[in-house]
C-alpha cells in the first residue's frame, strides 16, 4: 500500500539517466525522491538507437536474454526474472509510449523518437524532485537511502572511498583501429568471426559496424594489439566456380561473394591481377584466394575515435546483492545501470539492463520500507 509522502523515507538518486529515472519512477509513490545530476535528465537517452531510442530487444526468456551480456550474464538472471522485456514494454505503454518490434527483434517506440520517449518519461516523474548538482561524496545525513545510477563514466572515486572495488572501465561497442589500411567505406555483409555473423565496415582508421561492436565488447579487456580472423564467405567450392566461369575475370567472380573493391584488395594482397581470367587461376593461386576469403587475419591496434556508447567495467558484482541491488559493504546504498560491471551488445540490451536493475533497486528499497 502506498505511503503518505510526509511520513516516509528520503531517497537520493545520483544520476538522472535511464536507470536513475526508472528507479525514481517506481519509488515516487513510496518515498520522497530527489534525483541529482549536473546536466539535464535523460539527456543520454536522446542519441540511443540513432535518435530512435532502441528501448529493448524482444527476447522473453531471461536466460537467453542474459547471454547478450559479456559481463554480468549470471548476475542478471534474478534481475531479468523479476523485470524482463515484457515488463519494459508494459511500462512504456503505461506512460504513453507505444512500441513495435523490428525484424531484427529490436524494440522501438512507434514514434521512432527518443525525444518523444524522453518527454513522456519525464512527465511520468511527476512526484520526483530534480536537482542540477554534481555529487562528489556519499552522504547519508539527509537521506535514508542512496542509489548510484551515474552510468559508466563517472563517480568511481566516490565509490572507491566507500570501500567498493571498481573494475577500471574500458570502451566497448566501438570501432577498432587496425595496423593495415583498408578501402574505407566498404561494407561486407554476413561476415563470420568470433562466433558471430554480422556486417563489417572498413573505415579510414580500421574496422567498424555491428560485427566489430560485438568483437570490441568481447575483447574489451584485452590488451592491444591482438589479431582477429574473419571469414567473408563461408565454405565455397571455388574451383567449381572457376571451372564454370573460365573466361570471367577473377575480380568479377569474387564480386559474387564480396564487394568488388574489396575483391580487388584481396587480389592485390595475393599478388594476382584483378583482370586475370578464371581459367588461368591455378591451384596455388586458388588456395591463396581461399585463405584470404576464409581466414583473413587483422591486427587490432586500438580503439577508434568517437562512437563509444558503453563501457566495460564498474562496481564489482560480487559486492552487490543481485536481488535488491543493495551494496554488500554499505547498508542502504544501492546501484543500478551501467555503473555496475555489466555491459551488453548493441540492440537495446544496455537500456534493458538499466530498466531491470533500476526496478530491482526500487523494490529492494520498498521491501525495506515495509519491514
Amino acid at each position: 500500500m502506498e505511503q503518505e509522502l510526509n511520513s516516509i523515507s528520503k531517497v537520493a538518486i545520483i544520476g538522472a539517466g535511464p536507470a536513475g529515472c526508472m528507479c525514481a519512477y517506481f519509488l515516487q509513490n513510496y518515498c520522497d525522491v530527489t534525483v541529482f545530476d549536473y546536466a539535464s535528465p535523460l539527456r543520454t537517452l536522446l542519441p540511443t538507437g540513432g535518435g530512435r531510442c532502441n528501448l529493448s530487444y524482444a527476447e522473453y526468456d531471461f536466460k537467453e536474454l542474459a547471454k547478450n551480456y559479456p559481463r554480468g550474464e549470471k548476475f542478471l538472471y534474478s534481475v531479468f526474472s523479476r523485470f524482463g522485456v515484457s515488463d519494459t514494454i508494459d511500462f512504456f505503454e503505461k506512460i504513453g509510449v507505444k512500441t513495435y518490434v523490428q525484424e531484427d527483434f529490436r524494440i522501438f517506440p512507434v514514434s521512432n523518437s527518443s525525444k518523444d520517449v524522453r518527454e513522456k518519461f519525464l512527465k511520468a516523474l511527476n512526484k520526483v524532485r530534480f536537482k542540477k548538482e554534481m555529487v562528489s561524496e556519499i552522504d547519508f545525513k539527509a537521506y535514508n537511502y542512496i542509489v548510484i545510477a551515474t552510468g559508466g563514466h563517472s563517480s568511481y572515486a566516490m565509490l572507491k572511498n566507500s570501500g567498493h572495488s571498481i573494475i577500471p572501465p574500458k570502451p566497448a561497442l566501438v570501432g577498432l583501429k587496425t595496423e593495415e589500411k583498408f578501402p574505407a567505406g566498404v561494407v561486407v555483409k554476413n561476415v563470420l568471426s568470433c562466433g558471430f555473423q554480422d556486417d563489417l565496415l572498413f573505415t579510414h582508421e580500421g574496422v567498424s559496424g555491428p560485427l566489430i561492436y560485438k568483437i570490441s565488447s568481447i575483447y574489451a579487456r584485452h590488451d592491444f594489439p591482438y589479431n582477429i580472423s574473419f571469414d567473408f564467405c563461408g565454405k565455397i567450392d571455388l574451383q567449381d566456380y572457376l571451372n564454370k566461369n573460365p573466361h570471367k575475370s577473377i575480380k568479377n567472380l569474387l564480386a559474387d561473394f564480396v564487394p568488388k573493391s574489396f575483391a580487388e584488395f584481396i587480389l592485390f594482397k595475393a599478388a594476382i591481377s584483378p583482370e586475370q581470367k578464371c581459367h588461368n587461376i591455378n591451384a596455388g593461386l586458388r588456395d591463396k584466394i581461399l585463405k584470404l576469403l576464409n581466414n583473413f587475419e587483422v591486427k587490432m591496434t586500438g580503439v577508434a575515435k568517437g562512437g563509444e556508447v558503453v563501457t566495460s567495467g564498474g562496481v564489482h558484482l560480487n559486492e552487490v546483492d543481485s536481488k535488491t541491488m543493495q551494496s554488500k559493504i554499505v547498508p542502504n546504498l544501492y546501484f543500478c545501470g551501467e555503473v555496475l560491471d555489466i555491459d551488453g551488445f548493441c540492440g537495446g540490451f544496455n537500456l534493458q539492463n538499466c530498466w531491470s536493475t533500476a526496478y530491482a533497486a526500487s523494490q529492494g528499497i520498498i521491501e525495506k520500507l515495509s519491514v
